[in-house]
């Protein structure tokens, strides 16, 4: 289409020939309609591909329709209202997640790799001995409703940060020193838990607390050798306190066994003495009997068993003269007896 100057436009086609009337009605015709199609197809693309949604198997589907709760779906496919009437927020209340506490998770892998560097205003703490700690944990929860997570508080993750900050800083700053570095982890951890737990309700945010774990607990670097010195000496106290209960479980049930032996040998020592009493007591009470039946005889059977007892004791009898220079034997009273235990004369 060229201009002549005599206000006349001559049109031509791509071969040169003049373009007729109809044939531009024609052209204006296919014009209008690509203009009206393809909105219209794109309009129809985006009504098909916005009319549906899938959810995932750990995941929940919260349906909003003209910003108010029309459904929770479960997982699988689901259909909606297009053009962005019903909008669906996809939120993973199966998966159990996690927050930091003093360091970071830089790499996961066969052989996970830690932040430590930069988290210090999390991880020191003030503990009830006025010492300074190094406390780096991690909270596992889970999306327990997910409406409540996404409606009822603002911003959930950074809140939960926020409240386990302070509810272990509380729960240090309550015990001492060499207890949250050696005894009282478990206990810090099931109060920290419990603690978490109780005022996330109280928010109505709609978290589970799975567990609060303690990772390192140690003193800050300046102060490392004095603890070391500290742990040292606990030791050596505990080693101590070891081998006296040693010598202590080793003497304790000897000494009680040799009182028992003890107290069994002078039971027995006062039974024997009881029971001699008791013989002498009835064969003296025999001889008082025979004694009054026949006292001459009685008396005479006495002297001569006491003469008979007491004379071998005595040892050998010897009677010398004077002017003799050998010794005469008398009497030889110990022939046919065993020798005396009493010495000789």
């Amino acid at each position: 289409m060229a201009y002549d100057g005599r206000s006349k436009w001559d049109m031509k086609g791509p071969d040169g020939d003049d373009i007729t009337p109809e044939q531009l009605q024609k052209i204006a015709m296919m014009v209008i309609k690509v203009t009206l199609i393809l909105p219209l197809l794109l309009i129809l693309a985006w009504g098909a591909f916005s009319s549906f949604y899938i959810v995932q198997a750990e995941e929940r589907g919260v349906v909003m329709r003209f910003g108010k709760l029309k459904d929770v779906s479960s997982p699988g496919l689901h259909f909606k209202l297009p053009f962005g009437i019903d909008q669906v927020h996809l939120v993973a209340t199966e998966r159990v997640l996690k927050e930091e506490f003093g360091f970071r998770t830089r790499e996961l892998g066969e052989r996970t790799d830690y932040e430590t560097t930069g988290y210090e205003e999390e991880s020191l703490m003030l503990t009830g001995d006025l010492n300074v700690i190094d406390v780096s944990w991690v909270v596992q929860y889970r999306i327990a409703d997910p409406v409540k997570y996404l409606f009822n508080i603002r911003e959930p993750q950074q809140t939960l940060r926020d409240v386990s900050e302070a509810v272990m800083r509380r729960i240090v700053g309550n015990r001492v020193g060499s207890d949250v570095l050696t005894t009282a982890r478990v206990g810090i951890s099931v109060e920290a838990r419990q603690e978490i737990q109780s005022i996330m309700d109280s928010y109505d945010a709609g978290l589970a607390i799975g567990t609060v774990e303690l990772q390192d607990v140690m003193p800050p670097p300046r102060v490392q050798p004095a603890f070391n010195s500290v742990n040292v000496a606990r030791q050596a106290l505990e080693q101590m306190i070891n081998e006296a209960e040693k010598r202590r479980n080793q003497r304790v049930p000897r000494t009680e066994g040799q009182a028992l032996q003890l107290m069994a040998e002078a039971e027995g020592y006062a039974a024997e003495r009881v029971n001699r009493a008791k013989g002498e007591t009835a064969r003296f009470t025999a001889i008082l009997q025979e004694y009054r039946q026949a006292p001459e005889v009685t008396r005479k059977r006495l002297y001569l068993e006491m003469i008979d007892e007491v004379l071998p004791r005595a040892g050998r009898i010897v009677v010398t003269q004077d002017g003799q220079t050998g010794p005469i034997p008398l009497l030889n009273l110990n022939e046919g007896r065993t020798a005396p235990t009493g010495g000789s004369q």
